[in-house]
């Protein structure tokens, strides 16, 4: 077999781990690398390889990537299950034109779990300077949880220039919605989804496990992750792909939650399934789905109705899809097909996309964008980035590095101003909780 000298090639060695570890415990505490949902996930140390895509084709050009990478690499994995052996987490920015970077980060220790099953991943690369000692690699071993670390936290508010780019107070973002929606009474769009941001700031030293180890614990239906300083939990999972089959979950439409009232709690569940408008709305960001999955696959199926997802902040209206793949697809294709869906842009999709970037007066970064990861046999899941903040790099001034938070509401025909802002307010509740002090 002929070698790729431009690819770099890597060796990952998977071995069955005994031991059941926190994985939020062994991140990374101020760069850390995690994808967590209940009894599933992994958690990543260190860095063995970084890949950097932007632009339109960042999506194509990531999966080709990754599809040469893989097969250049050596792979020792008895194990043999989605999610091991040679494995990258990434985020993918919304916009085409964004600055912010997508990327594919493959870790040098990987220590993951499904259900009962654990193990533990080490990678080295063999095209190194020193790539280390010929003959079988040496079985990865558990890293040791660094001890807690510092935590004072942060509140957020209405994002400066210099912090955020533009910022967008809350009569701006009641403006915007007023001329969004006056866009769609003449025809422009159906649907256009529109978000805001709010920031904050916490010391260069802040033990990112804490608001990760809140997320964790509190959203256990949803992925809690962090790559490249992306941190959130998000609810809808934009595509998973493993073994010839694929699934997706689609959220659009919401209330918020009143637990400490559960007579008005189930009002506000019974309001959702019942509106015509969230019907409507929910109705557009289903087929956008459907539409984006029919080229790859024999068969897809839906839920018959649209159901209510509990989350402790809100609740979502909810369809679940399921289809047989077509052909051998990698779930990084297929993520990238199915973005934008309905529920962050829009419909339809350009015209959705060109309001926003009128409309919304700041890069979403990766914000509504892709965060999730991908095996070697192009197996992976893929969550829509919601429900989360980008933290930058610390100002040596003040030791401080910036965090931002956006959250955002589709915008159809009747939408009311002051209920869409009241649905972000909700929407960013669980990144506000979780970085509190």
């Amino acid at each position: 077999m002929s070698v790729d000298h431009e690819v770099p090639r890597l060796r990952a060695t998977t071995r069955p781990l005994a031991a059941t570890p926190e994985l939020v415990d062994l991140a990374d505490p101020q760069r850390p690398l995690l994808w967590l949902r209940d009894d599933r996930g992994c958690v990543g140390v260190g860095e063995a390889l970084r890949l950097s895509f932007s632009g339109a084709e960042r999506f194509r050009e990531a999966a080709e990537r990754w599809r040469r990478i893989a097969a250049a690499a050596e792979v020792d994995d008895p194990v043999r299950l989605p999610g091991t052996g040679l494995v990258a987490l990434g985020t993918f920015a919304f916009a085409d034109d964004s600055a912010a970077e997508s990327v594919l980060i493959v870790p040098s220790l990987l220590v993951a779990r499904h259900r009962d099953a654990w193990w533990v991943t080490e990678v080295t690369r063999l095209d190194a300077p020193d790539p280390g000692p010929e003959g079988p690699p040496r079985d990865p071993g558990l890293p040791a949880a660094a001890p807690a670390g510092h935590w004072e936290g942060t509140s957020f508010g209405i994002p400066s220039t210099a912090a955020a780019g533009a910022g967008q107070g809350v009569t701006e973002y009641l403006d915007g919605v007023r001329e969004a929606s006056r866009r769609i009474e003449h025809g422009a769009a159906e649907k256009i989804v529109l978000a805001r941001r709010v920031a904050g700031a916490v010391a260069a030293d802040s033990d990112l496990r804490v608001p990760l180890g809140r997320l964790a614990e509190r959203y256990l239906d949803c992925w809690t992750f962090a790559v490249d300083g992306l941190v959130g939990a998000s609810p809808e999972t934009l595509i998973r792909a493993t073994g010839g089959a694929a699934s997706a979950r689609v959220l659009a439409g919401t209330r918020g939650r009143h637990p400490e009232d559960p007579q008005r709690d189930a009002r506000a569940r019974d309001e959702l399934l019942t509106s015509a408008k969230e019907q409507h709305e929910h109705a557009f960001a289903v087929q956008s789905v459907v539409t984006a999955l029919s080229p790859h696959v024999r068969e897809l199926r839906t839920s018959e109705e649209p159901f209510a997802l509990r989350l402790p902040n809100v609740w979502h209206l909810a369809t679940d899809l399921g289809a047989a793949l077509a052909e051998h697809v990698s779930s990084l294709e297929l993520a990238g097909a199915l973005h934008p869906t309905a529920a962050v842009a829009g419909t339809p999709t350009a015209a959705a996309v060109a309001a926003i970037r009128e409309l919304e007066p700041f890069d979403r970064g990766r914000y509504s964008g892709a965060v999730g990861w991908i095996d070697a046999a192009g197996d992976g899941e893929w969550a829509i980035a919601l429900r989360c903040a980008q933290l930058g790099d610390a100002d040596p001034a003040s030791g401080m590095r910036p965090v931002v938070a956006s959250a955002g509401g589709g915008i159809v025909a009747g939408s009311d101003p002051e209920h869409e802002l009241g649905e972000t307010v909700s929407k960013l509740r669980p990144i506000t909780e979780a970085f509190a002090p």
